[in-house]
């Protein structure tokens, strides 16, 4: 008989469950099949290879406080709140097959009255009297010896607020990257009213006992107590890390500029790794040597709105006569950056 495993996470945080989510992954063994259920709180998740600052309006889910956390899996950047259910299923090779997973997921929606279908390789759609709309979106990731499929199932998710965080803002970024496909959303309480999180994890929790023919007792992983996880805090501390959700994007190029009253300011920067390898500033300024000196000072500095305030403020100390308009030159560059 096949062993079993469902775990359900009591934890919103998105650095927790991805950090769970590594964990068993790694330490499963290959005859297992596994099901793990969770939702984060506010976040903008995105793919291993995305640039967050090409993807995301960064400057708006800093005001706003949305996290990002960048996944172990390819594809592209989706928001997720508590309107979403996420899932991951995991299972050894050669049984790994994501179309089992898909299979699953298709059984526990028609068990809750709706009626989808698979598009393309990555997403689930009902039919609309206005055409497909998108209701779940996936991803995977495959290692020699095991394989796991998981992706996000839209229960009642603010859709409005999609595009305040998946729109980058309009910046001169020459990057590269996976760039993400944006699609025609819908929320499954559409289509089923009053529709909840238990209720989703229920069927899809039902679905998988049933492909299997058995069922297990859950696991439950809560954020009060760390997960007896091989690794997991490690794994926890590497996830929620600027290095690893921002320093982990493709390298690329973020060119500005602006005229002040003092002088007009060209800005280039060369990024990687999410650390500001080049600095160029061109200016007409009649005294461009603090310019100059702030480009210095910016090459190696992370490419983060607080250092680079922080390289301004050691160029505004070192030119105490030229501060107001260096400080009028760090408020304009700050913002650029977020």
């Amino acid at each position: 008989m096949t062993p079993l495993r469902l775990l359900l996470s009591d934890s919103y945080d998105p650095w927790f469950n991805l950090a769970v989510e590594d964990c068993i992954f790694r330490e499963m063994t290959t005859d297992q099949r596994v099901l793990f259920l969770w939702r984060n709180a506010e976040t903008v998740v995105i793919g291993q290879a995305q640039n967050p600052w090409k993807e995301c309006n960064t400057r708006r889910m800093e005001e706003d406080g949305i996290r990002l956390a960048r996944r172990s899996s390819g594809g592209g950047a989706v928001f997720h709140d508590l309107g979403n259910t996420c899932f991951t299923f995991m299972a050894g090779k050669p049984e790994y097959d994501k179309s089992v997973s898909t299979g699953i997921i298709l059984n526990a929606l028609k068990a809750l009255g709706i009626d989808a279908s698979a598009s393309g390789r990555n997403d689930l759609v009902v039919q609309t009297c206005e055409g497909e709309r998108k209701i779940s979106g996936s991803a995977y990731r495959e290692t020699a010896d095991r394989g796991f499929h998981h992706g996000t199932l839209l229960l009642n998710a603010d859709l409005s607020r999609l595009a305040n965080y998946l729109n980058p803002d309009v910046k001169k970024l020459q990057a590269k990257g996976i760039t993400s496909v944006r699609s025609r959303v819908a929320n499954l309480n559409e289509f089923v009213p009053d529709i909840h999180h238990d209720q989703i994890c229920a069927a899809v929790t039902d679905a998988f006992f049933d492909w299997y023919d058995q069922r297990v007792e859950p696991e439950i992983i809560s954020p009060d107590v760390f997960p007896d996880l091989p690794g997991f805090s490690e794994r926890f501390a590497k996830q929620s890390s600027w290095e690893w959700n921002f320093g982990k994007a493709p390298a690329f190029s973020h060119e500005l500029n602006e005229r002040f009253v003092w002088g007009g300011v060209d800005i280039h920067f060369d990024v990687e790794k999410g650390n500001i390898s080049r600095a160029q500033i061109f200016t007409d300024s009649l005294n461009p040597a603090p310019l100059l000196a702030l480009a210095e000072q910016l090459s190696a500095t992370r490419y983060r709105a607080q250092d680079v305030s922080l390289a301004c403020n050691k160029i505004i100390e070192q030119f105490p006569a030229l501060s107001a308009e260096l400080t009028e030159l760090q408020t304009w560059l700050v913002r650029c950056v977020q």
